[in-house]
């Protein structure tokens, strides 16, 4: 199912591609023209920007942005498997593989609907804080919903 918000466009079920099926939630990124840098594909840094979106709209699905929840991105990495270029749509599935006390692993897979494949993988972990920085547990209703989707 194709769902809209005012955050993101995302893909769930069958819409998937079969290389995202154990994403709970496929976020969909178009390429820009400006995401290309003078090597003529999509600039490194662009995909921790498209993981930042995809990861926002995964905490937006599970209603995780209430007021009193804040995270911070504690890591990141990102490897690049295949270069992509403009035009290209990457469908990113994005899960948690982990639930910490404060933290949470993530995961994502960027598809290429151009090239028909996986290109580029990468890891996350975010904390959760309240408005002054410092480190809170996840509430066991947070907890719960990030089960259900735990990949």
């Amino acid at each position: 199912m194709l769902m809209m918000s005012p955050y993101t466009t995302t893909l769930t079920g069958n819409e998937r591609p079969n290389e995202l099926h154990d994403y709970p939630i496929v976020y969909v990124q178009p390429v820009a023209w400006g995401d290309m840098d003078a090597f003529n594909h999509v600039n490194n840094v662009a995909y921790y920007r498209y993981a930042e979106s995809a990861r926002i709209s995964y905490l937006h699905a599970l209603a995780m942005f209430k007021g009193e929840t804040l995270t911070i991105l504690a890591g990141s990495s990102c490897n690049y498997l295949r270069p992509v270029r403009y035009p290209d749509t990457l469908l990113i599935g994005v899960k948690c593989t982990k639930i910490g006390n404060t933290s949470l692993s993530m995961a994502y897979e960027y598809y290429s609907t151009a090239q028909q494949a996986i290109v580029a993988n990468a890891t996350a972990t975010i904390v959760r804080t309240d408005k002054d920085g410092n480190k809170q547990a996840w509430t066991e209703d947070e907890r719960n919903i990030l089960n259900d989707f735990k990949g």
